[in-house]
């Protein structure tokens, strides 16, 4: 049951998935030092320290903190005022043959930072599945309207003409550009191992009589059982904060991708062409019983904008680390590596939901299509009255003098384009009248759009996605909480 007296935060009890959020709960962190410290025993005893199978096996049976050994863990920290020697002293009251042999040789920073990096590889792991869906939506969202189409706009002002799908591509394309980023810095990331207080390895040192080698041993033994390739191979007493400053700069400019995705959808909304799904008995404002609020979009924008500016935290903590480290870094990461991921998670959720159920007004788009396609098709009515020997210069100025006419209509008088009809009716023109309709057909000027839609999606894209493909195969449309 919630707690109505006390703050949580909107990312735990609204927005992210119970999955991202498991991973960096405090039962989890916990646990996973316990985890930690079984794994150094384990390794330790296999390279010939004097520790008890007993132990090891009392060590197995606790790994997961109980509710109990929390109250525990919290007494001593009370008392101690040092969280990690507070759960060793749990961890040993649970565990009493392994007391003597919990965190032996370690620093805090073995399971502090060893945890912190399992931690973001785990939602590494989730959420590259997830923005992986949300570019699936999306390309075959672009496949079915790759013919549509629609105006394109720069300085969002009418352009020339694209299709609808076409629009898709260049957001899968920049979300295409996060999963690459994302899964660059999960491929790269390492494990801190067993390093020492302040990377110089010499209490393992001490530990393995002199043996280096046992060292070397003992953090590929530790990198094994994490599940991590190899071990950052120079440490301070933590692996350095520039690793979490890599992972957030390609997490967090997600961030930016989902907020300029869901500006456009917002303006399309607006102009009645495209809408995020709306749900039947959905209300869209308290006062407006007819709003349809994009709100999914918003939500998403809101949520983006604190995810694309965390960068800046992570790079506070980086620079201001001093020599082998400073502490100053410890409550700051306890909030921003957990809140980067929630609110990528909480992101792609919503984003999930808002990809797989576009709505399209087709007949809205034609007719915003039939308000500027006219003066578009100048060029091609200038050109065919050239093939009749008219003066290009001559049909330039009775097509100016026209433009101008039908334009004073739609912005001084609310009126629809009536260029064509203007042209249909002047004798200048009267060459080329029989042709009109046929040189204002939209499908004749969306270029190569098709082309491009099906060679990207088609192409690329489904190689892309083929390495998800047994995650996707399966995947359901995300049901977001409101």
């Amino acid at each position: 049951m919630a707690n109505y007296d006390k703050y949580e935060t909107p990312l735990g009890t609204r927005y992210a998935s119970k999955e991202m959020m498991t991973i960096f709960s405090a039962r989890e962190r916990a646990s996973t030092w316990r985890q930690l410290w079984v794994w150094l025993a384990e390794a330790e005893k296999e390279l010939g320290l004097d520790i008890s199978d007993s132990a090891i096996d009392q060590m197995r049976k606790h790994i997961t903190v109980s509710d109990e050994s929390f109250g525990v863990a919290r007494a001593y920290e009370e008392k101690f005022r040092h969280d990690v020697m507070a759960h060793v002293h749990a961890f040993g009251e649970e565990a009493p043959s392994a007391a003597g042999s919990i965190h032996l040789g370690a620093t805090s920073c073995y399971v502090t930072d060893n945890a912190d990096l399992i931690f973001q590889k785990r939602a590494l792991d989730l959420i590259l599945p997830k923005l992986a869906k949300v570019i699936q939506n999306l390309q075959a969202f672009a496949l079915e309207y790759k013919d549509l189409p629609a105006l394109g706009f720069t300085h969002y002002q009418p352009a020339q003409l694209i299709t609808v799908g076409k629009r898709a591509t260049q957001w899968i394309q920049e979300f295409v550009m996060d999963l690459e980023d994302i899964e660059t810095v999960r491929d790269r990331l390492q494990f801190r191992g067993a390093q020492g207080t302040t990377g110089s390895q010499a209490t393992f040192l001490e530990l393995f009589n002199g043996d280096a080698d046992k060292i070397k041993q003992l953090n590929q033994i530790l990198c094994k059982k994490a599940g991590f390739p190899s071990a950052y191979p120079i440490s301070t007493q933590t692996y350095t904060r520039k690793v979490d400053l890599r992972v957030a700069n390609a997490v967090c400019a997600l961030g930016a991708t989902a907020q300029r995705v869901c500006a456009d959808i917002r303006h399309l909304a607006n102009l009645k062409e495209m809408e995020e799904p709306f749900e039947k008995n959905q209300i869209g404002s308290s006062a407006m019983a007819y709003k349809r609020n994009p709100m999914r979009c918003e939500r998403i924008a809101s949520l983006g904008r604190k995810l694309a500016r965390l960068p800046a935290n992570f790079t506070a903590t980086f620079e201001t680390q001093w020599f082998e480290r400073t502490l100053d870094d410890s409550a700051i990461r306890r909030m921003d590596i957990p809140e980067m991921f929630l609110l990528a998670d909480a992101i792609l959720l919503t984003l999930d939901n808002v990809t797989n159920g576009l709505v399209i007004y087709p007949n809205v788009i034609k007719s915003r299509i039939n308000q500027e396609l006219p003066f578009m098709a100048t060029e091609s009515i200038l050109m065919k009255l050239a093939s009749h020997g008219v003066s290009r210069q001559d049909a330039h100025e009775e097509i100016r003098v026209l433009s101008h006419q039908a334009s004073a209509v739609v912005k001084q008088e609310g009126g629809k384009n009536d260029l064509l009809e203007r042209i249909k009716k002047a004798e200048f023109f009267k060459p080329v009248w029989n042709d009109i309709d046929s040189l204002v057909d939209p499908a004749l000027f969306i270029g190569n759009c098709p082309k491009i839609v099906e060679d990207y999606c088609n192409g690329e894209i489904e190689e892309r996605l083929a390495k998800y493909k047994a995650s996707l195969s399966g995947a359901a449309t995300a049901q977001i909480s409101l």
